[in-house]
């Protein structure tokens, strides 16, 4: 049985992770989803909203697992022997520069760690977390860029926090 592990942060979760998510799950037995934490991103959602998110709108795929994990990959793939491989999807040849990195770096943590990189499809290779949330704060529609059934719940979180941030900003400038 051969076991992938996609990891990212979903911050929120896009039609592109659903495009990659869907696709890897064809590839392997078993597709464990896992939410990581990047200390260098500001974070909309928490890890358990994430984690919900991604269990609604993978809930009809029979073999895709979904977990969280505060730590390093490699440590992780190391905690879970089932694992085979790390997938990885890629936009741009920049996504392919810095998962590059990702993938030795995990190799060199954890010899076992083998990464598998998935190319984005042509309507999903400009999707990304912080384009919705962009467009979110500023009113725009979401739905060619999220899962319909979590579109309400991302755009009302994402709305609200721009707006909290304007009234934050006129306050300063009112100062």
């Amino acid at each position: 049985m051969k076991t992938a592990i996609y990891p990212g942060s979903f911050d929120p979760v896009t039609n592109g992770h659903l495009d990659i998510i869907k696709r890897a799950a064809t590839m392997f037995d078993k597709l464990i989803v896992v939410v990581l934490i990047n200390p260098f991103k500001n974070y909309s959602f928490t890890i358990p909203e994430r984690v919900k998110l991604l269990s609604t709108v993978t809930e009809n795929i029979r073999n895709v697992e979904i977990d969280s994990y505060d730590g390093l990959l490699a440590d992780y793939f190391k905690d879970r022997p089932e694992i085979d491989v790390i997938v990885k999807g890629l936009r741009a040849t920049s996504d392919f520069e810095y998962e590059f990195q990702m993938a030795h770096t995990n190799k060199d943590l954890n010899p076992r760690a083998e990464t598998v990189f998935i190319p984005a499809s042509a309507t999903t290779t400009f999707i990304s977390s912080s384009m919705v949330k962009q467009v979110a704060m500023f009113g725009g529609d979401l739905s060619n860029y999220v899962p319909a059934e979590i579109h309400g719940e991302i755009s009302a979180k994402l709305t609200a926090e721009f707006a909290e941030k304007k009234r934050l900003a006129d306050i300063k400038r009112n100062q």
